[in-house]
């Protein structure tokens, strides 16, 4: 038991260490608030496509296909049940309050924060996991996401379709379901390119927060429920829920640990977009993160001893 904390508690230490270095950067100003676009959309277009297409790299099976077949199905309805649970919450808050707010806590830092957390927990099994689970996030993401955000005028099924993490597995689930190894230098430059994602995502997420008005947010009592849900309701929901089922231990557990992940940045990039609260999805997605410290470690280690992973 000791071992198993102390094991989680340092893999995830390592990751909000790396958050220090964006953190500390972009105080000092080497990083800027111009920079953060363009080093997201390195980290949306390039490097996790990558990670995608080099995760798949691996060898195909009955037992692999069957595997990740039950993870679709499961994280499609699991974030099927995430959604119709959200919608009592926030009810009182203007719509344009609303929305960012119920936006957050369905939608975790999967492919900034997840990724990597799993990678450091579960190592490769969970990282073939994680990439099924990345692409069933991704399309609620695109459809019901901007559906919450933006309403109907607004939804456009190109933009759910055509984004980075299913364009990356129309090119890796062909040449993993045929057998196709890239050739080595391809493969190489590949996953080079993905072995980015953990540094280059966690000092992302860390000067994010140095540009945030903490003093603010911390003020907020709405910011405070979204946070209960998203990092203790939704991750103690998801365990409770999928007991039961007698899941794959690997899955069992990436499934909590990703639920149990801080709000994604997308909840502020969309409200920009779509012309809500822009303040209240930055918010959410900085306390979300700052006391993602302490419940990150106590769900990952709740995950690993509930599923035997």
């Amino acid at each position: 038991m000791r071992e198993n904390l102390f094991l989680v508690a340092s893999q995830v230490g390592t990751l909000f260490l790396m958050m220090a270095v964006g953190f500390v950067l972009a105080r000092l100003g080497k990083l800027t608030r111009d920079n953060l676009p363009r080093m997201t959309f390195l980290l949306l277009y390039v490097v996790i496509p990558c990670l995608i297409v080099n995760t798949l790299q691996t060898g195909c099976s009955p037992e692999v296909l069957r595997s990740m077949g039950a993870a679709a199905l499961v994280t499609a309805g699991l974030y099927a049940v995430y959604c119709l649970l959200i919608l009592p919450f926030f009810r009182r808050q203007p719509p344009d309050t609303r929305a960012p707010l119920q936006f957050g806590v369905v939608y975790g830092n999967v492919g900034f924060m997840g990724i990597p957390l799993i990678r450091a927990v579960l190592g490769t099994p969970g990282m073939l996991y994680v990439t099924v689970i990345f692409i069933v996030f991704n399309a609620y993401n695109w459809s019901h996401g901007i559906l919450l955000m933006g309403g109907r005028r607004r939804f456009s099924l190109k933009r759910a379709v055509l984004n980075p993490g299913i364009l990356a597995t129309a090119v890796g689930l062909p040449l993993f379901l045929l057998g196709i190894r890239l050739p080595p230098v391809v493969g190489s430059a590949v996953s080079f390119l993905g072995d980015m994602n953990t540094p280059l995502a966690m000092i992302v997420i860390g000067a994010q927060m140095a540009f945030a008005d903490l003093r603010a947010t911390f003020r907020d009592r709405r910011l405070y429920l979204a946070a209960f849900l998203k990092l203790a309701a939704m991750p103690a929901l998801t365990l409770l829920v999928l007991y039961p089922l007698g899941l794959d231990p690997v899955l069992y557990s990436a499934l909590i640990i990703l639920a149990a992940t801080p709000t994604g940045g997308t909840a502020s990039m969309f409200a920009q977009q779509f012309e809500r609260d822009a303040v209240a999805g930055a918010q959410v997605v900085t306390l979300t993160t700052l006391f993602s410290i302490l419940t990150l470690p106590a769900f990952a280690l709740l995950a690993k001893l509930a599923g035997g992973a």
